[in-house]
């Protein structure tokens, strides 16, 4: 898939072989920043329905900000969540959709406000447990087969696909199992992937060693990047290179601010140990996706566009 922008409509791998590009940070602080509530099972995605332009307007200040990439709001979005919710499966899949055009809004927008380089749309495809909305999605196993998880996720990812991202971004992956349901169920959808595990060191939060995590995307067509996303910045560097060297493929990074969540409260907790001037050394390394996950704002995303584009 191409940039939205007519006058820059590379392929996101093309822009990959021309140098690192810049994800944007946590779509959630954005908005709870703004005063939204997000307290709900739903997070970010119940504002598809409620208050879509409210996550225009996120991805927009990231654009705005200096990111190429805009992740979208479809992280917690599935059919199981929000049929708890009362929302019927047609009403589900326009939602689901939506989560991209409202990214590809926002690039128009940014287009429209004198931005000039090409803006891609990343749409994401959470973890089984991010519909469980317990913080499972920081433990895997769920007690799933793969080919149980393969059926929770084709239906989604086909909408997804359908809406006309730029690539699919597979992410915030706890263990090997959903990783491999994930990897079956991309395929013969015409678009690209990442697939980024959260990790704990230098293994998966379900305790796997991550040669044996991303050597599952290494012979996978569909899949351009892989690395991690959703972890402490300290457990960027060693995953970068164990990436590289296991798969060959670009990689892909977007840590958090360095604290962390307690599921049972809903709240962070600890400090930011977040340093943008760190990304020169990964992509040095071998990242070419840079960017930045929960609690990562917009003002550490233009220190990073800064570093890169200095560096």
């Amino acid at each position: 898939m191409t940039s939205d922008i007519p006058e820059f409509s590379a392929p996101l791998t093309e822009a990959l072989a021309a140098g690192p590009v810049v994800l944007d940070g946590g779509l959630s602080n954005q908005l709870a920043s703004a005063g939204h509530d997000l307290s709900d099972e739903l997070w970010s995605a119940r504002l598809l329905a409620e208050r879509p332009e409210a996550i225009t307007e996120a991805h927009l200040a990231y654009f705005l900000a200096g990111a190429d990439v805009a992740i979208t709001a479809s992280y917690q979005a599935t059919f199981e969540g929000f049929a708890r919710r009362g929302i019927e499966r047609e009403k589900a899949a326009g939602l689901i959709a939506l989560s991209v055009g409202l990214a590809r809004d926002a690039a128009r927008e940014a287009w429209a406000r004198g931005v000039r380089r090409p803006l891609y749309v990343a749409a994401s495809v959470g973890p089984y447990g991010a519909m469980l909305a317990d913080g499972s999605e920081y433990r895997g196993g769920y007690g799933l087969g793969v080919a149980e998880l393969e059926a929770f996720h084709r239906p989604r990812l086909e909408v997804l696909a359908a809406a006309g991202p730029d690539v699919l971004a597979l992410e915030t992956i706890p263990d090997t199992d959903e990783a491999e349901a994930l990897l079956r169920a991309v395929r013969g959808l015409d678009v690209p992937a990442w697939l980024s595990y959260s990790v704990a060191g230098d293994r998966t939060r379900a305790g796997q060693p991550l040669e044996e995590a991303f050597a599952l995307a290494a012979d996978a067509e569909e899949v351009i990047a892989v690395g991690v996303n959703c972890c402490a910045p300290e457990d960027v560097d060693g995953a970068i290179g164990t990436a590289a060297r296991v798969t060959g493929k670009p990689v892909v990074v977007y840590p958090n601010s360095g604290e962390t969540w307690d599921a049972g409260a809903r709240a962070w907790n600890g400090r930011s140990t977040f340093a943008p001037d760190e990304v020169l050394g990964w992509r040095d390394t071998g990242a070419r996706l840079i960017g930045g996950c929960c609690r990562v704002g917009p003002e550490a995303i233009t220190s990073i566009a800064r570093t890169l584009a200095a560096g």
